[in-house]
């Protein structure tokens, strides 16, 4: 079925800003909660937010066999378990609906006033129900850092690395969407020169500059998945924040791997871009030496050429960009990702996100981390306003942002922006 929505020709008679995230050629799928507290699913053009709730009363998808409820609830999971060929049905008749050759909803005022809203008018939840997460560890940039700094520098990746997509369980209950404001977790650290721990605030709280995929159901217990099937399962990205506190982490991360230094808080943009969306954007990742195993083995461009950014906005004060980076860095793809997860049976879900794991590129000023940008705090960074940073302060705001672009079309993210407060404090 081919993807209509894409065509670099399409303009909406929705005002779409220059430069923006998401012109009629995106169309990513998020839920939001109107002003008259309506919790729906939708979708954005420009900077209107668009009831496909409402779309769906109104028979607009007329055609399409979608379920009476399926945009009237509160995640998405529903309408990613439909498979493909039904988010791309969606996503083309959306894109038919909102371009400006056709009448139908642009010249029915009373539709329209239903339909769609201004985007500051609504506030975005998080999108899907995330049953399970695993969060990857597949920039060979970044855990070649790592373990120059963690472990012995002539030999900074693990024997494993190179041929596995190395990963861990995550904790999807402390996965929030932007705007949404994180805590200073507490914790056990060893102070420097100490051999008893102790209890306290994390001081090296960082964030990890990721994106995430979203899958479908993809098999059932005891099945895995080829490597080329598995990008049919994955239904869009989202840009991810996955905050760690260092000291917490060095202190608890031998013999298991992390833990509480990783599960206090993740953070993701609100809107999910869809596979097809990115589809243009397509490119070959890093050369894999030595050759993976055959289960892991594919032909073909399976990256996505993604611009990252990350910038610190003190409190009251302005941001700073600190960081340049891009998805196509990534040693391990998606796909690999994912086939290599159900390769032992374990079963995948909709909803479930995958991490990409931390996103740094070749040069200094593309790492995905404080960890790294500042050399485990040996190189501080300077702000705009003359303050420097070698971790995140307390009322530090972090903003990610993503976006694709060639000279036809601009896709984006829009961003994922997240506050540190302090540590939680029971009244």
């Amino acid at each position: 079925m081919p993807i209509t929505a894409n065509d670099t020709n399409r303009k909406s008679w929705l005002e779409v800003p220059v430069n923006s995230d998401f012109p009629i050629q995106n169309i990513p799928f998020g839920v939001f909660l109107t002003k008259e507290n309506i919790v729906t699913v939708g979708t954005r053009i420009g900077d209107f937010a668009i009831d496909l709730g409402a779309l769906q009363q109104l028979n607009y998808f007329e055609g399409i066999e979608l379920t009476d409820d399926m945009f009237m609830q509160d995640t998405l999971n529903d309408f990613i378990s439909d498979g493909q060929k039904t988010w791309r049905l969606v996503r083309n008749r959306i894109a038919e609906l909102f371009d400006v050759k056709n009448s139908k909803l642009q010249d029915n005022a009373k539709d329209r006033d239903i339909i769609i809203f201004k985007m500051e008018d609504v506030e975005m939840q998080l999108p899907v129900l995330i049953g399970d997460y695993t969060d990857f560890y597949s920039s060979k940039e970044h855990a070649t850092n790592v373990g120059k700094m963690f472990r012995d520098p002539e030999n900074a990746l693990l024997p494993n690395w190179l041929h596995i997509p190395v990963g861990y369980h995550g904790r999807s209950s402390t996965i929030v969407p932007s705007g949404i404001p994180v805590h200073r977790p507490m914790g056990q650290t060893l102070p420097n020169g100490e051999t008893t721990p102790v209890f306290g605030s994390s001081r090296s709280v960082d964030f990890e500059l990721e994106t995430a995929f979203i899958t479908t159901d993809v098999n059932i217990m005891g099945e895995n998945i080829l490597v080329t099937e598995a990008e049919d399962y994955i239904f869009g990205m989202v840009l991810l924040n996955d905050w760690s506190a260092r000291d917490i982490q060095k202190w608890e991360y031998v013999p298991l791997g992390p833990f509480l230094a990783k599960n206090f808080a993740s953070s993701i943009s609100p809107w999910i871009v869809t596979m097809d969306a990115l589809e243009p954007f397509r490119t070959k990742g890093p050369k894999q030496e030595p050759t993976p195993l055959p289960y892991l083995q594919q032909k073909g461009k399976h990256s996505f050429d993604i611009n990252l950014e990350v910038a610190i906005q003190p409190e009251n004060g302005e941001a700073t960009v600190i960081s340049h980076s891009n998805f196509k860095y990534m040693y391990w793809t998606m796909s690999q990702q994912l086939a290599h997860h159900t390769s032992n049976g374990c079963r995948v879900n909709s909803g479930d996100m995958m991490g990409s794991g931390t996103i740094s590129g070749p040069t200094p000023d593309s790492f995905g981390s404080m960890l790294e940008l500042t050399w485990g705090g040996k190189n501080p960074i300077k702000l705009k306003d003359g303050t420097e940073r070698k971790f995140i302060n307390d009322n530090d705001t972090v903003i990610m942002k993503g976006h694709c672009q060639n000279g036809h079309v601009r896709i984006g993210f829009g961003e994922v922006s997240s506050k540190l407060l302090p540590p939680f404090v029971r009244k």
